[in-house]
């Protein structure tokens, strides 16, 4: 078991050392093939524009995308040129509006999708949107990798939030090959509610179920003592010194948690930790 077709979306040149760097050393550990997906970006909004302008304004900006999407495919195959693992680049365009189209498709067909903080210095609304295809549309984990990129090792020490929701539990079997392989996994449950299900033995069922597979697992029962849970979870996990962080995504809407915040936007927007995320 493990992740034998792994994909990663490119969308700009400047930053596609580094995001290829950690999908090299991800695909070559779990000896997988690694597609490339250079997108160039159309933000052609034709409302904006003046009677008549519309086309001429459209074909510009299509030009251009193609040439932002060659110049990627171009530079990764730079980077590609002469690893032992097997790969392959395919550069295509799209609007903003219609990303989950060629990345929820090519999502559908991976394993894991490796992409970057879609929140930061250099980021755009794309990032965010193409983190959301691969989740959503894809149905697929997605390893989100911090700026300073990840090693062969990654998944040494992993704390995985649990929360009993769906989306935990869909992170947690998604996780296996990383959770297998770990030297130790932490079960992290922040403020674990009084009446629930796993009232007299929070994180017991999950953590039998992961033994049996041979994951070596604890459980750490934690309370809220920060303003948000992502900031309880983020000092937890550097204090078990994680290198990795799974947990389910988006356990409310998307349009709540970009207008109001949530768990996982915050984590989005802080962790220094690679994080593995499923929905």
């Amino acid at each position: 078991m493990g992740f034998k077709s792994i994909l990663t979306v490119a969308t700009d040149q400047t930053a596609l050392a580094p995001l290829l760097g950690s999908a090299v050393a991800m695909a070559t550990r779990e000896d997988a093939h690694l597609d490339v997906l250079c997108l160039g970006l159309d933000r052609t909004q034709v409302g904006y524009y003046y009677g008549g302008g519309a086309a001429l304004v459209y074909q510009e900006t299509v030009e251009r995308a193609q040439e932002d999407s060659a110049r990627v495919e171009a530079e990764a195959k730079a980077i590609l040129d002469g690893q032992t693992l097997r790969w392959s680049t395919e550069a295509e365009i799209a609007q903003i509006g219609s990303i989950v189209n060629p990345v929820g498709m090519r999502a559908r067909f991976s394993d894991l999708v490796i992409l970057p903080r879609p929140y930061g210095e250099g980021r755009g609304p794309e990032d965010e949107a193409i983190v959301e295809a691969a989740l959503f549309d894809g149905r697929v984990p997605v390893l989100v990798v911090p700026d300073a990129g990840i090693g062969p090792d990654l998944g040494r020490r992993i704390v995985l939030a649990w929360n009993q929701s769906d989306e935990a539990l869909t992170a947690a079997r998604q996780a296996l090959p990383f959770l297998i392989r770990a030297e130790s996994v932490n079960i992290a449950i922040i403020d674990p509610p009084p009446h629930g299900p796993e009232r007299s033995d929070p994180g017991g069922a999950l953590s039998q179920l992961l033994t049996r597979h041979g994951v070596r697992t604890e459980v750490s029962v934690l309370a809220r003592t920060t303003p948000r849970i992502s900031d309880t979870l983020t000092r937890h996990a550097m204090d078990q010194d994680a290198d990795l962080i799974v947990m389910g995504a988006y356990g409310h809407s998307r349009f709540r948690e970009a207008i109001l915040g949530g768990a996982t936007r915050h984590m989005l927007e802080q962790s220094e930790i690679a994080m593995l995320l499923a929905h």
